[in-house]
């Protein structure tokens, strides 16, 4: 493992722990000035102030007493400076002792080496909800092809793109 890998890893942990402590100031601490934050609702929050007020409100009204819970997947370098993590995390209620499998959430984390060391600078956090995509062949699939086909002959819908 690199310094910089620990630098990052370390960095994922403040971020957890500063929910874990419900500290809204030392979560967007976490963050560049001008991140992008994408909750798993779809969310953007644009700006460290904005994301920080978001989790403030959260943290002093539904998620009050939670902790956030996970780890790191990946770390990908693509350039001086620059990192792609992927995670894992779920948030912990007050009142359970073990994670529910249906919060489990993947977080794909954008870090930029700034002057203050590793940020965040930009966080797409989505549900880990896999469906499984049916076969070409499958009922499902031929419904959907027959139902495109007579809408397509009925003048309904969408018109094909032509390339």
């Amino acid at each position: 493992m690199t310094a910089d890998d620990r630098e990052l890893r370390d960095l994922f942990s403040r971020l957890m722990q500063a929910w874990t402590d419900n500290d809204a100031v030392a979560y967007g601490a976490c963050f560049t000035e001008d991140s992008d934050y994408v909750s798993y609702d779809g969310t953007h929050a644009v700006g460290r102030l904005d994301m920080q007020h978001a989790h403030d409100r959260l943290f002093r009204g539904v998620l009050a007493g939670s902790a956030l819970v996970g780890d790191i997947e990946s770390i990908r370098h693509i350039g001086p400076g620059v990192a792609i993590i992927h995670g894992t995390a779920s948030v912990l209620m007050p009142w359970r002792s073990k994670l529910p499998k249906r919060r489990l959430s993947r977080q794909t984390l954008v870090a930029v080496r700034t002057d203050r060391g590793w940020l965040f600078t930009a966080l797409h956090n989505g549900r880990v909800r896999p469906v499984q995509i049916p076969a070409p062949e499958s009922l499902p699939s031929r419904m959907a092809q027959t139902v495109g086909h007579v809408a397509r002959r009925l003048g309904v819908g969408r018109a094909p793109v032509r390339p």
